[in-house]
């Protein structure tokens, strides 16, 4: 499916994974040039009606939804069998892989988290859905850290009159409420057990039921209640834990009864666990009053002696009991008027703002501010992300609004490469959060080849995390260049010492043959490279060698007649052959001027013969061969 392109106009780019029922692709819209997440159903349920209508209802169920915690529905299409869905693309991970990766969440972001999915299934339930799959798999956790809920593929509407099949349990075991593993209609209240399943894992790191199997763990919904969580976690406070077991009873009837109202819980039990405001009714008040009163035998045998004590006694406990009615009066009143009369606002956008300035803002409103710092391109103490902004609904003060605040780029300390090979420079920047570039290759007189002997930046300096590293690794000494002699007509040996004298050797590995008949046997007839071409010290030279067995001696006849001056003296003559043997002088006397000279001279192969009169040359003709 790689590079598929989906309704001409979504084009597939690697595989993100997949469930049951559909693999997930991570795509490009090439009309909007943004990325996208495709949903393509199996081909093995291509076939299957049950399937296509499970895949369809998802789209059917997400488009029907817009809120800023569920990642929404782009497009939803079929072409040549295949069947997708096109949604908003979510980088980061999600929540199952941040609890392998980090262990048990700390309260406040488990909190931050289960509030986040809630709102999001708030608004579905308002819409009469109901997700039926609410498990960390399916809550993506953005870069800003936003938990969106996604996967809707299994979700029906609340009104269906089945939404779990009698032969099939939907769903994921580890999260399944207890209604629907008895195979009973699943309501939101269904949805409200998952959440607090999920609750309980991140603040413990562990599901709250094992088994060997499925079913094992399916059963044990319904028949055990797990370890509360501040026993398996003691970090987690006692009111935190309580709202969480309160999530996952048995009975939906003593769950909350909205996800909207398990959000307040959570929020309410996090931000001030240690002042809680505790309303109980006038009657129970009353009824532990009556009830603090002993009332022995021996009381009742001096009842009719001490009536006028009993009378006084009674007028005491009413003036008791309607000074706790005053104050549980006042108690409601102050707690409608703090908690419940206060009007809603709505959050307003503070990113981008220094710190401070976004702070006196919302504190401004009567709200509250948390903040966690994290490493950005912004400069320090900007606000580079909020929890909850002006997209989402109203609030009512005091709600904790929690900023995430840029500590500036996260800056790594340049290791230092000298000396070292390619890999473990390429190592010691990786260790250090840096990527290391193509490594360049120059010469260095010192510096062993293969290793480090220049980088940039500089070693000690601190740079961004991530940024690339150059570095420059050694060829040696740079080789000094000669000019290839001429070896023709040398021997091996000649060749090898002129060579020599150069620095340059000869290739004793590779010598060629060749057949001349103007040279003699073993004689060098050509080389590689050519004579006169310029190469570095140290280069091997190929030669060729004459395989004939060499060309015959012959002869000839200098005449020489008129060429000596009449001056009345003697003069040398020289007659000198250069052949394949080298220069010889074949003739040499003195004449004086008429004299005439016939000297037969010798030659081997290509001759020249030159004659000289007091070493003045007067004559040069080549040997007829």
């Amino acid at each position: 499916m790689i590079g598929k392109m989906l309704g001409n106009r979504y084009e597939i780019l690697e595989k993100l994974g997949g469930g049951g029922m559909a693999i997930v692709y991570k795509g490009k819209d090439t009309y909007l040039n943004r990325l996208v997440t495709i949903k393509v159903l199996r081909p093995e349920f291509t076939s299957d009606e049950d399937f296509i209508r499970r895949f369809r209802r998802e789209a059917q169920a997400v488009a029907s939804l817009s809120h800023p915690n569920i990642v929404n529905i782009h497009d939803v299409g079929q072409e040549d069998g295949v069947h997708y869905l096109v949604m908003e693309y979510v980088p980061g991970d999600n929540l199952k892989v941040i609890i392998k990766k980090r262990g048990p969440l700390s309260p406040e972001e488990a909190v931050r988290f289960t509030v986040q999915v809630c709102e999001a299934l708030e608004h579905a339930h308002q819409n009469n859905i109901v997700h039926r799959d609410v498990k960390p798999h399916n809550i993506l956790v953005t870069e800003e850290g936003r938990a969106k809920l996604t996967d809707f593929g299994i979700a029906l509407e609340a009104t269906a009159a089945t939404i779990t099949r009698t032969d099939t349990i939907m769903g994921s075991v580890h999260y399944l409420s207890p209604e629907q593993v008895r195979g009973e209609t699943a309501t939101a209240r269904s949805d409200i057990y998952a959440v607090g399943i999920l609750l309980y894992e991140m603040l413990t790191g562990r599901h709250p039921y094992s088994g060997d199997t499925p079913i094992a763990v399916a059963l044990k919904h319904v028949q055990e209640t797990p370890r509360p969580v501040n026993e398996v976690n003691p970090e987690v406070p006692e009111e935190l834990a309580a709202v969480v077991m309160r999530a996952i009873e048995k009975d939906p009837r003593h769950r909350y009864q909205s996800a909207g109202e398990l959000a307040r819980h959570l929020e309410m039990a996090f931000d001030d666990t240690s002042q809680a405001t505790v309303v109980i009714p006038a009657g129970e008040i009353a009824r532990r009053a009556a009830a603090a009163r002993p009332e022995t035998e021996e009381m009742k045998a001096d009842a009719v002696s001490e009536a006028g004590a009993a009378r006084s006694r009674r007028w005491v406990w009413v003036a008791v009991l309607v000074l706790l009615a005053g104050l549980l009066a006042g108690g409601v009143y102050g707690f409608y008027n703090y908690y419940l009369n206060v009007p809603e606002i709505t959050v307003p956008d503070v990113i981008g703002k220094p710190v401070e300035q976004a702070k006196a803002e919302l504190e401004a409103l009567g709200l509250e501010v948390k903040t966690v710092e994290r490493y950005s391109d912004e400069e320090p103490g900007i606000v580079i992300a909020q929890d909850y902004g002006p997209e989402k609904p109203k609030v009512k003060p005091p709600r904790v609004i929690t900023l995430t605040v840029s500590k500036g780029v996260e800056l790594r300390k340049v290791p230092d490469l000298y000396g070292l090979t390619v890999s473990d420079a390429e190592y010691k920047l990786r260790a250090a959060g840096l990527v290391p570039a193509q490594p360049a290759e120059d010469y260095h007189p010192e510096m062993e080849p293969g290793r480090v002997f220049k980088q940039s930046p500089a070693a000690g300096e601190s740079v961004p995390k991530g940024s690339t590293v150059q570095f420059t690794i050694s060829m040696g000494p740079e080789p000094k260049m000669q000019v290839v002699p001429d070896l023709t007509g040398k021997t091996l040996e000649e060749a090898r010492e002129i060579l020599k004298d150069l620095n340059l050797v000869l290739n004793e590995k590779d010598i060629k043959y060749s057949f001349n008949p103007n040279y003699f046997r073993n004689q060098i007839i050509g080389q590689i490279p050519d004579p006169n071409t310029e190469v570095e010290e140290g280069t091997a030279i190929t030669v060729v060698l004459n395989s004939a067995p060499g060309p015959v001696e012959r002869g000839a006849v200098v005449k020489i007649k008129d060429e000596i001056p009449n001056d009345g003296r003697a003069h040398l003559v020289e007659i000198v052959v250069n052949d394949l043997e080298g220069r010889s002088v074949q003739y040499s006397d003195s004449h004086t001027y008429g004299d005439k000279i016939n000297q037969r001279i010798t030659y081997t192969g290509h001759g020249v013969v030159q004659v000289f009169i007091d070493g003045k040359l007067i004559m040069e003709e080549e040997l007829p061969q």
